[in-house]
């Protein structure tokens, strides 16, 4: 029976972001959050395999204190423990060093067949906390995944390419990044919500993981945002007009390639 970890991010529900009509900056600090729309799926598919060969799912994920309701979220839909890994020296870490964080409470947390993670983050979108995970953990990774399927210690992979999939097969333990095509995350009922409020939540610190405090936060990090912003979008309203559609093909492409917008 596996053991399945699923990395799991709060990320800002960018649906509902606001920019500041002044100064083109996104408003984040009071935005909603929510389990990452990848990152279900990857718990999607780890209860799917926990339903059919039993086994548990563990849920990791680094953040604040408020991320506790995506952790209990994913215990209602179906993850058996949660682990929130959350100290103050952690903010503003980037993909290096949250990958950092997650290898060091994985190896605290022991052994394990699986880890899933969604392809990206649906606020950032770099797709790169995976991969660095599992260069970290010394594992193999099947990144992209859009099915697969276990048989003992074996896992086959089918995953998404630009322009065809490809066929995989690893030994566990083995990472995988999955896609939306891969499944369609269930709403937990009522009754399992009502449970999952009632189970543990264990918090971890940077003490407790042992990590380097130089290695976290923005100290640890390679990259720093500095500001987000939208760009303003306005329309130029020009209306091309010509008596054949012919007409009005050669004006629009002349005035493309007098802006710029493509070459001759």
């Amino acid at each position: 029976m596996p053991t399945i970890i699923v990395c799991l991010k709060q990320a800002v529900d960018v649906t509902e972001l606001k920019v500041d009509s002044a100064t083109q900056r996104l408003m984040t600090a009071d935005a909603p959050r929510k389990i990452s729309d990848f990152d279900k799926n990857a718990l999607e598919e780890a209860v799917k395999l926990k339903d059919k060969l039993g086994g548990e799912v563990i849920i990791v994920t680094v953040g604040p204190e408020d991320a506790k309701m995506v952790l209990r979220e994913a215990l209602a839909i179906g993850a058996d423990k949660a682990y929130l890994l959350s100290d103050p020296s952690f903010e503003r870490s980037d993909t290096l060093a949250i990958s950092y964080i997650l290898a060091e409470g994985i190896k605290k947390l022991g052994n394990f067949d699986l880890i899933f993670c969604g392809e990206a983050s649906i606020d950032s979108y770099s797709g790169q906390v995976g991969p660095r995970l599992a260069e970290r953990l010394g594992l193999p990774q099947i990144t992209y995944v859009r099915a697969l399927s276990l048989d003992e210690d074996t896992i086959v992979a089918e995953r998404s390419l630009e322009d065809c999939h490809e066929t995989v097969k690893a030994k566990t333990p083995v990472l995988l990044t999955v896609t939306k095509e891969i499944n369609e995350p269930r709403i937990p009922s009522l009754m399992a919500i009502m449970k999952a409020s009632k189970k543990e939540i264990t918090i971890w610190s940077a003490e407790d993981l042992t990590v380097v405090k130089a290695r976290v936060g923005e100290a640890g990090s390679a990259i720093q945002i500095l500001e987000v912003l939208a760009p303003k979008m306005e329309r130029k309203k020009i209306v091309v007009k010509a008596e054949t559609v012919g007409g009005v093909a050669e004006k629009l492409a002349k005035a493309l390639v007098k802006d710029g917008v493509v070459g001759r």
